[in-house]
């Protein structure tokens, strides 16, 4: 069972009113009744990065699957109208003519061009096989420039007039190599009227072929549904998605990891800011609580010096007993004024076993009343300095024995051992008692009131100084302490 226990005596102690004639800063005080408003950075930014990129991710993703895909679509109508270029211009070389495409109609006068009608007809029944040939191919037809559809595969469309058709229109107009329009619907218009049917979406190329003049005398139009080619625009959609995906997750889980380093750092930047604020208060109310036992100390010790004068000699006893409990309380404030203060981490080599024995001697009548038996044995391990803080490592003693004192208000034993630490030069000090110890509920509550108002400030020295204090109790096993003091390191250019 982990935690601080220690007798309710010491919990008295660990809000103490402040005395008379002294009053908090007011400015402690409405900071202590303001409630802080936290910003937490890890939330907010899991939330508003994950709604931001979530649409980027999209949109990119989009944008790549479409560029994917058009230049897919584009590859495939260039190799089209290639191979549709090809076709007619070997059965022109064939026939000796410049070029077969005014020919493809067979409303043309072939004797124009110094050929044959049969030799035009024998032209284009070899040419328009290889167009017929073409992979994949549902629909293909050949338009004059009157827009009538001059032969198709589909016989019934052979003489057909097309009113309007903007892809068709747009091949005559511009002269591009490629018109592409990609469809997803059938039956749309009176031409689409396929041998084949499709079984997905087709594509609706529109090939124009140019005359000796340059001008468009013909477009080839062809449906097709590429098998092939649709698995391969599939593929590269899904490789550009899980990409996108992949991509995104990474940099949002990199950027959370950066955040929420940042926001365990701020948080514990909070922690030590809240933390400096009390040591400050605390160090306030030392001063004002100093400065309000001082007259009563004195008057006591007086009363105490007085009645040393008396002729009984237990009452001569009892009040040198007042004296020096009243020094050593003296003593403790100054300690506490000089601990209060913010330190700037100055270190010292500190002879622990002197300090124990010093700390020990202060709490001799003391345990001689309560019944209490020591048991402290030094050994070599007392010729080793730790580095600290003599005041420090003093009051942390003193608690520590104070509240096993507490613990044992009918006797009992105190258990001292010194042992070393987990490093080379640090020791670790551990102290026992055989008091009641604590239940569960107890221990939750123990931290850390248990210790007084001065123990939060004597754990951050100890910290800055490479130690700490640890403590454990169990329910009728008492309670034991460990304080741990780092190993001294002396400062560049200081002898130890």
């Amino acid at each position: 069972m982990r935690g601080w226990a220690w007798a309710p005596q010491a919990r008295r102690l660990s809000t103490p009113r402040p005395p008379a004639g002294a009053t908090a800063p007011a400015s402690r005080l409405v900071e202590a009744q303001r409630p802080l408003q936290g910003f937490n950075l890890l939330r907010w930014f899991s939330l508003v990065s994950l709604l931001a990129l979530i649409p980027v991710a999209a949109a990119i993703g989009t944008v790549l699957s479409n560029f994917v895909t058009r230049q897919a679509l584009h590859r495939d109508a260039l190799l089209t109208a290639e191979f549709i270029a090809n076709c007619v211009a070997v059965e022109a070389a064939q026939v000796g003519v410049p070029s077969l495409v005014p020919l493809l109609d067979p409303r043309v006068d072939s004797w124009q061009m110094g050929l044959s009608p049969d030799d035009a007809a024998s032209a284009r029944a070899h040419t328009f096989p290889h167009l017929e040939s073409l992979p994949d191919a549902l629909l293909v037809s050949v338009y004059a420039r009157d827009r009538q559809i001059v032969w198709s595969t589909n016989a019934s469309l052979t003489g057909t007039h097309v009113d309007y058709n903007d892809e068709l229109e747009e091949a005559f107009r511009t002269h591009n190599d490629v018109a592409l329009h990609h469809a997803r619907t059938v039956g749309s218009r009176s031409e689409q009227r396929f041998v084949v049917e499709p079984r997905e979406f087709f594509i609706e190329n529109y090939v124009p072929l140019t005359g000796p003049d340059g001008r468009v005398m013909a477009v080839v139009e062809v449906y097709k549904e590429p098998g092939h080619l649709m698995e391969s625009i599939r593929a590269g959609q899904t490789l550009v998605w899980w990409t996108t995906l992949v991509g995104g997750a990474v940099i949002y889980l990199g950027l959370f990891g950066i955040v929420r380093r940042a926001s365990r750092v701020l948080a514990e930047q909070q922690k030590l800011l809240v933390a400096a604020e009390s040591q400050v208060y605390a160090g306030e109310a030392a001063r004002a609580l100093a400065h309000s036992l001082r007259n009563p100390l004195g008057s006591v010790r007086s009363s105490a010096e007085l009645a040393s004068c008396s002729d009984d000699e237990e009452v001569r006893k009892h009040a040198q007993d007042i004296v020096t409990q009243v020094d050593f309380l003296s003593q403790w404030i100054k300690e506490m004024l000089l601990y209060s203060r913010p330190t700037g981490g100055n270190r010292e080599a500190v002879e622990l076993c002197t300090v124990l024995d010093g700390v020990l001697a202060s709490f001799q009548p003391t345990f001689e009343r309560s019944g209490i038996r020591v048991r402290w044995q030094p050994d070599e391990l007392c010729r080793m300095r730790v580095q600290g803080n003599t005041a420090v490592a003093r009051q942390a003693l003193h608690s520590v024995v104070s509240n096993a004192v507490e613990n044992m208000p009918g006797g009992g034993e105190l258990r001292i051992l010194l042992r070393a630490g987990d490093t080379a030069g640090a020791l670790e000090l551990v102290i026992s008692d055989t008091g009641a110890g604590a239940v569960a509920p107890s221990l939750q509550r123990a931290v850390p009131y248990e210790f007084g108002a001065r123990l939060p400030l004597l754990n951050r020295a100890m910290e800055r100084f490479g130690g700490f204090v640890a403590a454990t109790s169990e329910r009728h096993a008492g309670a034991q302490v460990r304080l741990r003091f780092g190993p001294y390191v002396p400062d560049a250019g200081q002898t130890t």
